[in-house]
């Protein structure tokens, strides 16, 4: 088979992501329009006549190279990841060089390892063992063979040891939900999680899907003075409701939990397929004892569960299991689902000009140094 790369239109990307069960939001054409500080362009995979597979690719300029980019394909390309891997991504870097790129960095949505709910609390019980990848997971035979052909044909792993950098997250913890009920995934959860929804309900806690980014981006801002991190301005989640909402008005969602008339948590939902992610997620520092951020959890499950998804991604965790680690709380708090931990085949890049990409690699280096001397 001999397959071609060319430029498609917003439509005919869209058109073909609508024929995929799974594939990432972060692979739509709205994605590129969300992410202004980038150019965008989607590409397709033809095999003759026949559209065969799709990319969108964010193009980003780095200082000094303002006439080459990066490109980058987020949880992308939606392509055959089983065969020959040459034969979909030789095309993908020839027409991308040609156009100026010194490097792609992909992110296969590929898995190499999952780990039960089960697997992980042992893990965190057991003072012997620090990370998730010292605890015996199941191997998907693809992710690890998808692994083994990049780094075959000259790409470079670009994943940091904590699982958490400034791309996709690695590793990630999920909830299946194919075939199952509302009270299959209840039971699937630890007793806190279960005791937490009902305290919600009994609370008189109110999760209604609404359109007040303002009062959503408030209590956000708070959540990130208290949790300290940087948040996003108001006006990336109106360009990103506006953008994934016009072309599908099922996209993405934001829910609001009311108690008594006071906001007390508000998540947000996206949905492309038969995958669903929870995105954002703000909470208030009073009334945290109604738990309305479970209550808004288990209802974007629910509406996952009823739109017939296959999986619910609560996104990123790092694999530290260290109960003396900070951050071992992020996954205790999502083991509670049941469900499972993740690993991905991470991000890869390949070098189309070397000396450029050293260049941008020694900036990245540096510009990384001066975030950890300013923490």
């Amino acid at each position: 088979m001999t397959l071609t790369v060319a430029p498609i239109s917003s439509a005919e990307h869209l058109a073909f992501v609508a024929t995929q069960r799974s594939v990432s939001f972060l692979q739509t054409p709205a994605w590129g329009r969300v992410k202004t500080e980038w150019r965008s362009e989607s590409l397709g995979w033809y095999n003759g006549p026949r559209l065969v597979g799709a990319g969108l690719v964010l193009h980003r300029p780095v200082p000094r190279l303002e006439r080459h980019t990066l490109a980058y394909l987020p949880e992308g390309p939606s392509i055959d990841w089983t065969g020959d891997l040459t034969t979909w991504l030789d095309p993908l870097a020839a027409y991308l060089k040609a156009h100026g790129a010194f490097a792609i960095r992909l992110v296969p949505p590929l898995r190499t390892h999952s780990w039960s709910a089960e697997q992980v609390k042992a893990g965190i019980a057991d003072p012997g063992i620090g990370r998730l990848t010292d605890v015996p997971g199941a191997v998907d035979p693809l992710g690890a063979r998808v692994s083994s052909q990049l780094s075959a044909a000259g790409w470079l792993p670009q994943n940091p040891e904590d699982g958490f950098g400034a791309g996709q997250p690695q590793f990630k913890y999920e909830v299946p939900l194919a075939g199952r009920s509302e009270d299959d995934v209840l039971r699937g959860m630890n007793q806190l999680w279960r005791r937490n929804i009902k305290k919600a309900a009994k609370a008189g806690v109110e999760v209604t899907v609404g359109d007040d980014l303002k009062a959503f981006h408030d209590l956000y801002v708070h959540t990130a003075e208290r949790d300290h991190f940087m948040p996003r301005p108001l006006r990336y989640f109106e360009t990103m409701f506006a953008e994934m909402s016009a072309e599908d008005p099922e996209r993405i969602k934001l829910y609001l939990a009311h108690h008594e008339g006071d906001l007390v948590a508000a998540t947000i939902l996206v949905r492309a397929g038969a995958y669903a992610w929870y995105s954002y997620g703000a909470s208030a520092t009073e009334k945290r004892d109604v738990r309305g951020s479970n209550a808004c959890q288990w209802a974007m499950i629910r509406d996952s569960l009823a739109a017939g998804c296959d999986v619910y991604d609560l996104r990123g965790i790092t694999p530290t299991l260290d109960t003396d680690d900070p951050h071992v709380g992020l996954i205790q708090f999502k083991v509670g689902t049941g469900g499972r931990a993740v690993r991905y085949v991470g991000e890869w890049d390949l070098p189309l000009r070397p000396v450029m990409y050293r260049a941008f690699d020694l900036y990245m280096r540096r510009r990384e140094y001066v975030r950890g001397k300013r923490k």
